[in-house]
């Protein structure tokens, strides 16, 4: 049975989603070129959530998995992807909810807290201080994977992202545009954060730069690591169930 749903976001773009489960929604954001199933469903991150008593809403980003993959640059203006999860909630009617993001979802999630989210708890996985303060650094990295291809600075790594590409049938533009609206922060903005936040990353990622100096620029922040790198980490158990005894704590 297909538990994809979907919703018409603020501009028109359709963005699928799952919601499952009952209790305190839990919105949970994945990372770049991955899916809600990728990052959540598969590694069983939602099912150790909602065995917690609560409730999983997880959407494919625009420009990911089965929501809409707009080329045009005007369809993807700053925030484009934390208006889309405002519009989620709102489509739900959910005000009372705890925010997940891992990698390019924390950094939604952050940006979704600068815009005035207030989610009793957060969590971002997946990321550290210069993936915040450096956001365009991070996707001028990504473009260059992208664009260049054996070309690239990493011409390996490269090609696992050209793989991943054709394997999600994504489509290079959405995901360039994606990259293009990604907003870098401040210490002061962060600062600014009262939300009680867990920054967890695998012992091995400094992809986003590190978990513990992001934790000391929240006033309201703990770090913790897990098994694994950047993109290992979200298979661990340990990631699932660090993320279940925060949220349920």
């Amino acid at each position: 049975m297909d538990r994809v749903k979907t919703f018409t976001s603020f501009d028109g773009i359709d963005i699928a989603y799952e919601d499952l489960g009952s209790g305190r929604p839990v919105l949970m954001l994945h990372g770049f070129l991955f899916s809600a199933r990728i990052n959540y469903v598969d590694p069983g991150i939602a099912e150790t959530v909602r065995a917690r008593g609560l409730r999983t809403i997880i959407p494919d980003l625009r420009g990911h998995g089965r929501s809409g993959k707009p080329e045009d640059p005007s369809d993807y203006p700053k925030d484009v992807l934390a208006m889309d999860q405002e519009a989620l909630l709102a489509h739900l009617g959910v005000t009372d909810y705890m925010l997940v993001g891992y990698s390019l979802g924390a950094r939604t999630a952050a940006r979704m807290l600068l815009r005035g989210a207030r989610p009793v708890r957060c969590v971002l996985a997946g990321m550290g201080d210069s993936g915040l303060l450096e956001a365009q650094a991070r996707s001028a990295g990504f473009q260059d994977l992208i664009r260049n291809g054996a070309r690239s600075r990493n011409p390996a790594t490269a090609q696992l992202v050209a793989d991943i590409i054709q394997r999600e049938n994504l489509k290079t533009r959405a995901l360039i545009n994606i990259l293009d609206q990604q907003v870098s922060m401040t210490p002061e903005q962060l600062a600014s954060i009262a939300t009680r936040i867990l920054v967890v990353s695998g012992r091995d990622d400094e992809d986003n730069g590190s978990a513990e100096r992001l934790a000391h620029l929240l006033p309201n922040a703990e770090a913790q690591r897990v098994p694994g790198t950047h993109v290992s980490a979200i298979s661990a158990p340990e990631l699932g169930r660090a993320i279940a005894d925060f949220l349920s704590g």
